[in-house]
Parts: C-alpha cells; sequence; structure tokens
C-alpha cells in the first residue's frame, strides 16, 4: 500500500526476497491552532512543532479543537496522516428548534457544531448545548452536562 495516496500495489516476491519496511511512526501530538494553510501541532515533551498540510488532516479537520491530543503519522519526518481523538465535545450552533411531541420515527435533526461539523442530533438537542460525538463514526454520543 502507497502511504500517501493508499492505493494498492501489486508485487510479487520470492520467498527469498526482503522487502523494506516504512520509516512510519506514530506520535501523541497537541493540536495548537491552523493558520488556514497548515494544522500546527506540538510535542509536549520535546516542544517540537510540526505542521500538517490539508491532505494529512483531511476530513478530520472539523473534529479538531485547540489542546486536543491526536495521533499524527509521521514518514520520513513528514505528517501523512492526523487521527483526532476519539471523542470530542462540541457546541451546538444552528439546529432547528425540536417541536413539542414531534417524535414519531424521525431519527434526529442535523446540527451544526461550533467546528462546522454537521451531525444529526436527536429531537431534544437545542442551540447552545455541547454535545459529545464519536469522531470515527461522526456520530452524536451523549449531551455533555
Amino acid at each position: 500500500r502507497r502511504l500517501l495516496t493508499g492505493t494498492r500495489v501489486e508485487k510479487t516476491f520470492k520467498s527469498t526476497d526482503s522487502a523494506e519496511g516504512a520509516d512510519v511512526a506514530d506520535m501523541n501530538l497537541t493540536f495548537l491552532y491552523s493558520d488556514g494553510e497548515f494544522w500546527h501541532f506540538m510535542n509536549n515533551t520535546t516542544f517540537e512543532q510540526l505542521a500538517a498540510d490539508e491532505k494529512a488532516v483531511g476530513d478530520n479537520a472539523k473534529w479538531l479543537l485547540d489542546q486536543a491530543e491526536c495521533i499524527v503519522t509521521l514518514w520520513n519526518g513528514q505528517p501523512i496522516s492526523v487521527t483526532p481523538p476519539n471523542f470530542v465535545e462540541l457546541e451546538v450552533i444552528e439546529t432547528d428548534p425540536g417541536l413539542k411531541g414531534d417524535t414519531a420515527g424521525t431519527g434526529g435533526k442535523p446540527a451544526t457544531l461550533s467546528t462546522g461539523a454537521v451531525v444529526k442530533v436527536p429531537l431534544f438537542v437545542q442551540i447552545g448545548e455541547v454535545i459529545k460525538v464519536d469522531t470515527r463514526s461522526g456520530e452524536y454520543v451523549s449531551r455533555v452536562k
């Protein structure tokens, strides 16, 4: 598998051949900020900072909060993938008001969160509430008290 593109490569090897492993390392880094072009992370032990581009961050940008602990995959010292925490707590900034008695099989309503992510939430969730979201599936987990 190619590390940068994710595509598979078909190769045939003899049993006596050996393949060199990729220089890949996963590091726990703290997300600092985004300047629009790069997302900046810091190693909490060495205070070294790394910048990841949009290709490395991808769709995970909507789950990154300041000071969030993320797993950054490095290949030859360069970030190629960013994994946010499994759960994040975000504020609902826009959603339809829940109508009293409107509970019959609707399954939920869309809500826009403080990072711009849109998640389907239960009808009782209101604007200004903080909710817990599973970043792996992008689904609502619970309200935060």
